[in-house]
């Protein structure tokens, strides 16, 4: 399948390190656009495979008009399926369960199965458990017999995966994984905000909530029109090291943040799937483990180097990671400012996560706490986005202090933890706030021995806040 995407790689790191540095971090930035050439969806509709699964189980009566607005979002969504577009609409409670077409297997795009579908789909009705993981087993099934189409999944659910036990749906994920994307949404306030992103971490895809079930037909065109504009199936990333430099992890951070999984190549080579592309720019945080003995000081030393692949084809010119190991403090106490704002955009989302676990545990201490501190990063970092999902949670955003709001509906609890992982671009560097340092001042250094600029507040690697100028403590030997 000829890609009509163009590909750039581009890379921003700490090349800088002391002779105690053990790790690099770099920022890889991938952007597709469009080619001269790219054909409209609606003239190759043959190399999609969507499946749309929609939540039965018995919570989705309540109220009445939930399972109408999914019957509703369902069938906008087939309708904007182009003519030749293989797809399949699932039924999903404590099993899975065709609903069009009635085999096993997808159907053809066109104007005569789009409306079979609308029909079958005013027959679906609310009973049963919920149990995600026999979705996707199916969800997967359906989409293997497409093996070079786009394939996607649309996941809906109101309820939690109480029907399996965790390592069913884990077993499932890892069978799923590099075969489809799966978008996952939840309606209403009785869902698992970690089940979803869980979903869509593993197959490379977007968990949200979705409010009101008025919302769920904008939602569902809107993600299948993304879905649509996807040109690229697969996509990867392979990272050759020079030894004894190891890949120690690779993150997406940009626009959400997902884990991937570092599969081994050989004894020097390691692959990251990043799922099917569209014209869009995603952000990668990769992180080495180095090891200066050995290693001269002063000079560029080539410790990887990074390729973006498409159907293991390279797609755009490959990066080099170097390394430059120097007893200069003033040079190794730089950090990349990229690396920097997403290292803070990784915390930021952990701190909003773990106090919504918190909150919805009933640990209202830790809740506030953790939310605080989530404040008081987006506040620095000036991140628009993040502060006015907390403003949903917490008073007084603006002051010294927050204080959890008194009776929070679970529903804005779930639906800021399930947008935790969405971070904010790094907009280059901001005008500085408050003195200049010294040149000459000395770095500060946290208790895991990570070097920060002088006038950082937090450590710029593990965010340890420095609390006092006693922190800029000398430069440990």
């Amino acid at each position: 399948m000829s890609s009509a995407l163009d590909f750039d790689l581009r890379i921003d790191h700490d090349r800088f390190l002391s002779t105690r540095d053990r790790q690099l971090h770099a920022i890889l930035t991938v952007t597709a656009s469009a080619g001269a050439c790219d054909a409209p969806a609606e003239a190759d509709g043959a190399r999609y495979a969507e499946v749309i699964v929609v939540d039965c189980s018995g919570s989705m009566a309540h109220p009445p008009t939930k399972l109408g607005a999914a019957r509703r979002a369902t069938a906008a969504a087939v309708e904007m399926l182009p003519d030749g577009v293989r797809f399949a609409v699932v039924e999903g409670t404590h099993e899975a369960r065709m609903v069009y077409p009635a085999h096993r297997g997808l159907a053809a795009a066109a104007p005569a199965t789009r409306d079979a579908a609308r029909r079958e789909l005013g027959r679906l009705a609310a009973a049963g458990g919920t149990a995600i993981g026999s979705w996707l087993e199916l969800a997967r099934e359906l989409l293997a017999e497409h093996p070079e189409a786009i394939r996607h999944a649309l996941l809906l659910t109101d309820g939690r995966n109480e029907h399996e036990t965790p390592q069913r749906l884990a077993e499932v994920l890892a069978a799923c994984a590099g075969q489809f994307v799966c978008d996952a949404r939840g309606v209403g306030d009785a869902w698992e905000p970690r089940e979803l992103t869980r979903v869509a971490e593993a197959l490379h895809g977007t968990a949200d909530a979705v409010r009101r079930p008025e919302e769920l037909e904008a939602d569902f065109r809107a993600t299948m029109r993304s879905t649509m504009a996807k040109r690229v199936a697969r996509a990867g990333l392979r990272i050759a090291v020079v030894p004894p430099t190891r890949v120690l992890s690779c993150r997406q951070v940009h626009p959400t943040i997902m884990e991937l999984p570092v599969m081994p190549l050989d004894d020097r080579s390691v692959a990251c799937a990043t799922g099917s592309w569209g014209a869009e720019s995603r952000e990668y945080h990769l992180c080495l483990e180095v090891d200066p003995a050995g290693r001269p000081t002063g000079e560029d030393l080539r410790v990887a180097r990074v390729d973006l692949l498409v159907d293991d084809a390279p797609a755009a010119r490959p990066v080099n990671v170097l390394a430059h190991w120097t007893e200069d403090l003033a040079l190794s106490s730089r950090i990349d400012p990229r690396v920097a704002h997403y290292t803070g955009q990784e915390e930021l989302s952990r701190l909003i996560a773990d106090g919504c676990d918190a909150y919805d545990t009933g640990d209202r201490a830790t809740a506030a706490q953790l939310l605080g501190r989530a404040v008081e990063l987006a506040t620095a970092a000036g991140d628009a986005f993040h502060l006015e999902q907390l403003r949903l949670l917490v008073e007084d955003v603006d002051a010294t202090s927050v204080r959890l709001r008194d009776d929070l509906p679970r529903l804005d609890v779930i639906s800021v933890a399930v947008r935790s992982s969405v971070t904010v671009r790094d907009q280059g560097p901001r005008a500085a706030s408050g003195p200049v340092p010294a040149v000459d001042a000395p770095p500060r250094v946290c208790p895991a021995g990570h070097r920060s600029p002088p006038d950082a507040r937090f450590c710029q690697r593990c965010r340890h806040e420095f609390t006092d100028p006693a922190d800029a403590g000398p430069v440990p030997t």
